[in-house]
């Protein structure tokens, strides 16, 4: 089980490897509720509208094959990029958040 108090200030690499020990089924649940608030972000967002895009949590998992062109990002807004300590935006076009922080090493 997670500590929320001890995993809130942690980098996000800290937090992964922290949730490195989830089950299936907690990481199935947890993509589920990130997918969820997403939608108030991912699908508002200026670069998402208007693509033909259905995907979202583009921080977990990857960049879109839809959208092509940055008009405008919503990631810093969305509270998954506090939650998880996240740095970068576009995630949509750049990829996921694992995949930037290892282009960072």
């Amino acid at each position: 089980m997670i500590d929320d108090e001890s995993f809130k200030d942690k980098p996000y690499e800290e937090k992964i490897k922290i949730m490195s020990g989830m089950t299936e089924k907690e990481i199935s649940d947890g993509l589920e509720q990130i997918k969820f608030i997403c939608k108030d972000y991912c699908g508002k967002c200026p670069s998402y509208q208007g693509t033909g895009e259905t995907d979202l949590a583009f921080c977990s998992i990857g960049k879109s094959t839809l959208i092509k062109e940055k008009k405008g990002c919503l990631c810093k807004e969305c509270p998954v990029y506090k939650m998880m300590s996240l740095r970068w935006d576009y995630y949509c076009t750049e990829g996921n958040a694992m995949e930037l922080s290892n282009a960072e090493k």
